[in-house]
């Protein structure tokens, strides 16, 4: 078989009936192209590889796994990109689709690559640690609601898909799991800059505890910061409220 490696975060899926339910919310919108993040012990990539008229890839960075699913299904040769999905450049030239039961340990880092990639990306069905699920599908007002909240949302409809218990895992994490869908927006909020968006929600969030006016005022000149909205704390705004307040920063 293989070893389970903690330092990567491997938590690997065993439960058939959570493979199937991953596979058909997938399938429920059409995609020729299916990248798969940590593929693991291919409790997935068993189905995904054999998926119909797709061209299919995924990254894998443990050599043994590497080795492990080439073995078991030999279809993947020239499949398996062995890498750090964090580091790699886009694996299609064409839109494409992600999925995977994502490392918890980058589970962040790795909504970030797809924000990165968000002109290419047609759909993502992630599972996460249940919080951080939470957090990315959050709306204001919500104590979780953040700097993921805000700037996945800014570009992504989320949906939070279904629950999944630590025993549907080998070996079970300490906490519970959640599958979540990122479809790109029809219309994306006005923005100044993707640059000054991002710039603004990390300062406002960074602070989050003392009111937009205290937390941002580096980034806008006293008149502005008169507007009765900077009254407000981040977690209050919503993802337009940010676009907005992008027009008047210095």
């Amino acid at each position: 078989m293989y070893t389970l490696k903690k330092s990567l975060g491997q938590h690997f899926l065993k439960d058939e009936n959570i493979c199937h339910k991953i596979v058909q919310a997938l399938q429920q919108q059409p995609f020729q192209r299916l990248l798969e993040v940590g593929p693991g012990g291919g409790a997935l990539t068993k189905y995904l590889h054999q998926l119909p008229g797709i061209d299919f890839k995924c990254v894998e960075l443990d050599e043994e796994k590497v080795n492990w699913l080439l073995q078991q299904y030999p279809a993947l040769q020239s499949k398996i990109i062995h890498q750090d999905f964090l580091t790699i450049e886009q694996p299609f030239g064409e839109p494409f689709t992600l999925v995977g039961n994502f490392p918890y340990n980058i589970s962040s880092q790795i909504l970030f690559k797809v924000l990165e990639w968000k002109g290419s990306v047609q759909t993502v069905i992630g599972m996460f640690q249940k919080e951080v699920a939470q957090r990315v599908v959050a709306r204001e007002g919500n104590k979780v609601y953040g700097i993921l909240s805000v700037l996945v949302q800014a570009f992504f409809d989320v949906e939070y898909l279904f629950e999944v218990s630590e025993n549907a895992f080998n070996p079970p994490p300490k906490v519970k799991s959640a599958v979540i869908r990122l479809t790109p927006r029809q219309t994306v909020p006005e923005m100044k800059s993707e640059r000054a968006f991002f710039v603004l929600v990390k300062t406002a969030f960074n602070q989050r505890r003392k009111t937009l006016r205290n937390a941002v005022k580096s980034l806008y000149t006293p008149k502005e910061l008169k507007d009765p909205i900077f009254d407000k704390r981040a977690e209050q705004l919503t993802v337009n409220d940010f676009a907005r307040l992008t027009f008047t920063m210095k």
